[in-house]
């Protein structure tokens, strides 16, 4: 699998993601600056990695949605590349437009990092295919912008196509509004394009993808890209 991760002023995840999956894969992907203007012909993914790109301004993402790579990667996502985004690559992926909802403000106006549960919503895909459909599984979330947001209509089509991909959740799998950290709508932390071949979510798999990090609920992601991509 040759896997590209994006990076921008401001991105601090793209490293980690690297690792996982250099860890899963084998294989060193490359890193493409904001700036570069192609992606290579033979990728197999992309990924948008977590961080502060351009410092947040505006709105977080707006500005990175439309530096110069990601001309190429929205053309070559509209053609079938796989691309996953991770809280900041999920801001970017929304505001972009590969993604329906916008991601706004915690409702606490604060910044959280801390664990989470999660409930897999979606495992029929190729991301999240080795995990059980149901499953509650643990990863951690760091962000300020982290609140997702939908319409009414927006909302049922997500719904009607079962794209949502994760929802924050207890340990038991309930989402209840004490389980939701940032007031996202329905507890929705990931959610699918409509052809399930973009993922982007807030909390970071590849921050619990080692053992050595306190946990492994992150590496099924990166394993399933593996086993669907190469």
């Amino acid at each position: 699998m040759k896997a590209a991760v994006i990076v921008f002023p401001g991105s601090n995840c793209d490293r980690d993601v690297a690792v996982a999956l250099e860890q899963s894969n084998g294989r060193k992907p490359v890193m493409l600056w904001h700036r570069d203007t192609a992606l290579p012909p033979d990728l197999d993914i992309v990924v948008v990695p977590g961080g502060f790109s351009h410092g947040d301004y505006l709105r977080s993402g707006a500005m990175a949605a439309h530096a110069p790579i990601m001309r190429a990667v929205k053309a070559r996502a509209l053609a079938g590349l796989p691309v996953l985004g991770i809280c900041n690559g999920f801001q970017i992926l929304t505001e972009a437009g590969l993604l329906p909802g916008v991601l706004m403000r915690n409702e606490g106006l604060r910044f959280l990092c801390r664990d989470v549960f999660l409930r897999v919503d979606g495992a029929d895909s190729l991301f999240t295919e080795h995990y059980v459909q149901g499953a509650v599984i643990r990863l951690p979330i760091a962000h300020h912008d982290g609140n997702y947001f939908i319409d009414d209509a927006g909302y049922k089509a997500l719904c009607d196509n079962e794209q949502v991909a994760f929802r924050y959740c207890t340990s038991e799998g309930e989402t209840t509004p004490n389980a939701n950290p940032n007031g996202s709508h329905d507890n929705i932390a990931g959610v699918f394009s409509r052809d399930r071949r973009i993922l982007g979510l807030m909390p970071h798999p590849e921050r619990l993808a080692d053992s050595r990090l306190g946990g492994t609920d992150g590496r099924p992601l990166f394993e399933a890209l593996v086993e669907a991509l190469s």
